[in-house]
């Protein structure tokens, strides 16, 4: 498990389309629970020439070795950290079902994946890009609808969603199920998007989707 890259304060409007002088992009933000297709769907806008913030790519940057991560989290979950760098399985084990330790551990990470996240954003101004996307799992459970102008939630059945995380070979069923039951339920968030990817069809229906979905947005 990776814990996504996320603030908490309260929900409110959404920002202008243009920050101080720089060159004004249109941010959107891409969520989905664990197994829905974001990947499939990040995939899209890169080839698009949009490009893409991956929040668990930034946790895992700074839990790899040498990482900014290693030893705030060794300090607060003795015997997590393996050849200079954080054991993931370990770090699930020492976290999952437990919201305290979980809370701990998003305290040390978020600082430093925001800092990501603004450096990200601030490249993309300074490239001219006309939109940018945040690929962010814990999108709303955390209150990020005030940092975007459009918001675009991959979803599919859960029995897909189910067997595409069981495929990957790294989670029990229970584990999954947890991770699961800690997002918010797909309906809500499909009820909360600007935009619904259906993902549980085929891959080439779901990036029909996203073609028309990149040029409504560079339109």
């Amino acid at each position: 498990m990776t814990i996504s890259a996320a603030l908490s304060p309260p929900i409110c409007c959404r920002p202008p389309l243009c920050h101080d002088d720089a060159v004004p992009v249109k941010i959107i933000g891409l969520t989905g629970g664990i197994g829905m297709g974001k990947s499939t769907a990040a995939a899209a806008f890169r080839r698009a020439g949009i490009p893409v913030f991956d929040a668990d790519a930034a946790v895992h940057k700074v839990q790899a070795k040498g990482g900014r991560a290693i030893r705030p989290i060794e300090a607060a979950f003795p015997g997590t950290v393996k050849n200079g760098a954080v054991d993931r399985n370990a770090l699930r084990a020492a976290v999952i079902g437990k919201p305290e330790a979980i809370k701990t551990l998003e305290h040390i990470l978020h600082p430093m994946v925001w800092e990501e996240e603004a450096r990200f954003l601030a490249a993309a101004r300074r490239a001219g890009k006309r939109a940018a996307v945040l690929d962010i799992p814990l999108f709303f459970e955390t209150g990020r609808e005030r940092k975007v102008h459009k918001i675009v939630v991959v979803s599919a059945p859960q029995p897909v969603q189910i067997h595409r995380v069981r495929k990957r070979g790294r989670m029990s069923d229970s584990d999954i199920r947890a991770i699961i039951a800690r997002q918010m339920p797909d309906r809500e968030k499909r009820r909360r998007a600007d935009v619904v990817i259906r993902t549980g069809l085929s891959r080439y229906l779901t990036n029909r989707q996203m073609r028309r979905l990149i040029l409504e947005l560079l339109e």
